[in-house]
């Protein structure tokens, strides 16, 4: 379906694409807009996305590659964890998130005991939530898509489990907290972009979305927003509609929020179409994210 929808875009001689966020999806699709020489912007976080050489392709999230050292970090040093059970979603998403996870947390010497794999709209999580906890590890990390998440939270709170509870951005997305209800309480996650930032651009924009649409975005409402204005940086920096010199345009750009508040926070996109900006670890509560700490990007280190 998403490359027949991506062809469907061509035919229309589009100037730019924007999606699908799912990672299998835009893997098969891109190839279709990178065909076509056709900018294609991606919400999507596995690494493998922009490994394939492909210059068209740039996304409005972190890699997987740039999330999990900063969890890992996390993990280690502020949470004093020693042991990971691992419970993740067996698809192009949850895979790369799995070996990026791995690899990070033996950089900072923590030991995965329990490597538990689920399938992409599994209901049933008792049997994964058993084996976490048989393994009796510090905490939890949960890399699964939203639903699953929903359903792996409220089978921890169910089955007892009181220690810590981490993930990356897809844990306490909006629609998870609310489809978890209270059971996502506590539930903690490194994110790239939050409505709840503290920041007075993100302010502004919840409110006008808020205003607009009566409810709540979550952070793929924010990725598309920003790449809309990522993509008008780079028509201005070229200074005409030409979308091959706009993507090679793109590629090394760095864009100020102060200069262009669209794009929230100040970015930058590599050779690879990766982005680099701050970052949030964030609490769920009351159904929404609490912001514990603003870390810098991985360029300002």
């Amino acid at each position: 379906m998403a490359k027949g929808l991506a062809q469907k875009a061509i035919d229309d001689d589009v100037f730019a694409v924007f999606g699908p966020v799912f990672s299998g999806s835009i893997m098969v699709s891109m190839t279709e807009t990178r065909r076509a020489e056709i900018p294609n912007f991606t919400g999507g976080e596995a690494s493998a996305i922009t490994k394939q050489g492909n210059p068209y392709i740039f996304r409005t999230s972190f890699t997987q590659d740039t999330a999990m050292p900063k969890v890992a970090r996390y993990i280690a040093s502020n949470l004093k964890a020693k042991t990971v059970a691992l419970i993740f979603v067996n698809n192009d998403y949850g895979k790369g998130g799995r070996d990026a996870i791995m690899k990070a947390l033996d950089a900072v010497n923590v030991k995965v005991i329990a490597d538990i794999s689920t399938e992409q709209s599994q209901v049933d999580f008792s049997v994964p939530v058993l084996k976490a906890k048989q393994a009796n590890a510090d905490i939890v990390f949960v890399y699964t898509n939203e639903e699953e998440s929903a359903r792996a939270l409220r089978e921890l709170r169910k089955q007892g489990w009181t220690k810590p509870i981490v993930g990356e951005t897809t844990l306490v997305g909006q629609k998870v907290i609310e489809l978890a209800g209270d059971a996502a309480n506590g539930a903690v996650a490194h994110v790239g972009l939050t409505i709840d930032a503290p920041l007075p651009a993100m302010r502004a924009f919840r409110a006008k979305f808020e205003k607009a649409y009566k409810y709540l975005p979550d952070h793929n409402g924010i990725k598309g927003y920003t790449g809309v204005y990522l993509l008008k940086a780079g028509i201005e920096k070229v200074g005409k509609l030409d979308r091959k010199a706009v993507a090679k345009a793109l590629h090394g750009l760095s864009v100020s929020a102060a200069k262009e508040p669209g794009v929230i926070m100040d970015v930058s996109i590599d050779a690879n179409g990766d982005l680099d900006r701050e970052s949030f670890v964030v609490e769920a509560r009351n159904g929404k994210q609490d912001v514990k700490e603003i870390l810098p990007a991985l360029g300002k280190k």
